[in-house]
């Protein structure tokens, strides 16, 4: 597939280019000074009343320029990742690939047939059953009928709906459709396979799928675009990843350093959406978190911990009212919410006595960072004795950041050694024997 806008714009072919960007005639897709731009209408008529009353209203409209001179090459085989922030332009960019959309100017190549998984349901059809929905997919997607009905048995087995192929696809559930749609994509002898972050959607059984499959197509040396939030699945799968802020293109490279550019990029953002909009917070105010932050051995505050390294974590915390035993506590978050670290002065052991009205205490927890390279944060908190009722829970309240010399797929990072010993052989044990006693 080839689009070309009137206002099209090549690539140079000036040797300025980074090494690892392949050659405009040999790459699977090219994009060259891209834009796509939207009319936002600022007050819509709805009825014909409204447009006369007032016609002036009615053409009344902005611009969103969702894609900005955005420009890159994917070579033929490679593993390419795009990330970003929500709204950064990551689907409309597949949706212009995917010929969805029509650039508004600049070069847009895509060499060969392209298959898109970019949207739960596109293409589909739910009064018509899944056999149909694949042969109408496969139309869509300018597969010969014959190659989709053989292909047809190895959809409905991947997608493990076996059980379903008669029903309309209006009685499927969100992860069924998810699953018919992966599978009629994978299955296409196509040459740039576009995959959005719609396979969030499954089962951690069908992701694993999904991504065995992905080790497939590195292996079979086919061309992925692959768009997601999934930083470890980027840093993972990925040769090259390209990162999108606003409609732009900040950078492009290694996906490790991409990611961490991101990350950092997200994180000041985050800092300033914090002093923009508190942060969710609940208690009867009996007690009151007035400031939390990390800091390392030397009494620096830090926002950026280094893995392997201790830290401490304090929280300011002013009473209101007098409490007997209050518990401290501390929550760490991953990016993706999860609870990585939970600790409090009830799990500890610690009585905490009676802290008397207009009394401020300092809460610490210092620890050995053993958490992964990645964006986190804090979220303290005050309880009563009972653990039931709290005094001030602040959510997120500190983000910081952990940077580690590699990257790792998990979630920690623990302190360990690695060795590897060779098991002798039978006769290898009958060798030495024999050697011994010559």
């Amino acid at each position: 597939m080839t689009v070309e806008t009137d206002f099209a714009r090549r690539l140079p072919e000036s040797s300025d280019k980074a090494p690892e960007e392949p050659r405009l005639e040999q790459a699977a897709v090219t994009c060259g000074g891209l834009w796509k731009t939207f009319r936002m209408p600022v007050d819509r008529p709805y009825t014909l009343k409204q447009r006369v009353i007032h016609p002036r209203r009615s053409r009344a409209a902005g611009t969103l320029h969702a894609l900005r001179d955005v420009t890159f090459q994917i070579a033929p085989g490679e593993f390419f990742g795009v990330i970003g922030r929500n709204g950064s332009g990551k689907s409309t960019l597949l949706k212009c690939l995917a010929g969805v959309y029509r650039p508004t100017r600049g070069e847009l190549a895509v060499a060969g047939r392209v298959s898109p998984f970019i949207e739960l349901g596109v293409g589909f059809n739910t009064e018509l059953t899944a056999f149909d929905n694949v042969m109408v997919n496969a139309s869509l997607l300018g597969i010969p009928p014959r190659e989709a009905r053989a292909s047809f048995d190895e959809i409905i087995r991947f997608a493990e709906l076996e059980d379903f192929v008669e029903l309309k696809l209006k009685n499927y559930s969100s992860g069924m459709y998810v699953r018919l749609g992966f599978a009629a994509a994978i299955q296409a002898k196509t040459d740039v396979l576009l995959v959005d972050e719609v396979l969030a959607v499954g089962d951690m059984r069908f992701q694993q799928k999904c991504f065995d499959t992905f080790r497939r197509f590195k292996r079979e040396g086919r061309t992925v675009v692959f768009v997601t939030h999934d930083l470890a699945a980027i840093e993972r799968f990925c040769d090259r990843a390209l990162l999108l802020e606003a409609g732009e293109a900040i950078a492009i490279g290694d996906p490790e350093e991409i990611i961490h550019i991101y990350r950092q990029h997200d994180l000041g953002t985050r800092r300033s959406d914090v002093e923009a909009e508190p942060k969710p917070r609940w208690g009867d105010g009996a007690a009151e978190i007035v400031a939390a932050w990390f800091e390392d051995d030397y009494g620096q505050r830090r926002n950026v911990l280094t893995q392997a390294e201790p830290a401490t974590f304090r929280a300011r915390v002013r009473f209101e009212q007098t409490l007997v035993n209050p518990i401290f506590g501390v929550i760490l978050e991953n990016e993706r919410g999860h609870h990585v670290f939970v600790t409090n002065t009830m799990f500890d052991r610690i009585a905490t006595g009676v802290i008397a009205a207009g009394t401020e205490v300092i809460y610490s927890v210092r620890l050995v960072v053993q958490l992964a390279d990645g964006a986190y944060s804090a979220s303290p908190a005050v309880a009563y004795e009972d653990a039931f009722r709290f005094a001030d829970w602040r959510e997120r309240l500190v983000d910081f950041e952990v940077r580690a010399e590699r990257p790792t797929g998990g979630i920690a990072d623990f302190v360990h050694e690695t060795s590897l010993d060779h098991i002798p052989t039978r006769h290898a044990v009958e060798d030495g024997v024999k050697g011994r006693l010559e």
